[in-house]
């Protein structure tokens, strides 16, 4: 038992990282799903999947992965204005995947959806790691 906490607190957020990512993904992914069911356009759909995920993956990268702790109104908003920016880049690359999938390669909806939410999660990492949630000491 004290072996698999070592390994949990040497790879927390990385482990935190990954648990609520595939959350998000799901968030994101499963939205997305109920309004193809309800018969949205594909990439109004994929918007609103966006903004929902967006909004979850603010919530618990700052509160559980990463722990930030912003001690006044500026540092806050620097930290929500660079993680939406971030959030908006990592967009463009999941709509222009998902046209890419869908309409040049013809592939389904929803694997196209769950490939490039792969690639997201990826870039949303590096982002959020090096540049948005940074340690106070890095400050």
């Amino acid at each position: 038992m004290r072996k698999i906490e070592k390994i949990f607190m040497t790879y927390k957020e990385i482990i935190l990282y990954l648990i609520f990512g595939v959350l998000t993904t799901l968030v994101n992914i499963i939205s997305f799903y109920f309004m193809d069911l309800v018969g949205i356009n594909t990439y109004v759909n994929n918007t609103i999947a966006w903004i929902l995920s967006v909004i979850f993956a603010y919530v618990t990268n700052k509160i559980y992965v990463f722990e930030s702790k912003t001690t006044n109104k500026k540092e806050l908003v620097k930290e929500v204005s660079s993680f939406f920016l971030a959030r908006v880049f990592s967009y463009v690359v999941d709509m222009i995947g998902m046209y890419l999938c869908i309409s040049v390669l013809c592939m389904n909806k929803m694997i196209s959806k769950v490939l490039i939410n792969f690639i997201v999660v990826v870039l949303n990492y590096v982002f959020s790691k090096l540049f948005i949630f940074q340690r106070s000491e890095t400050r």
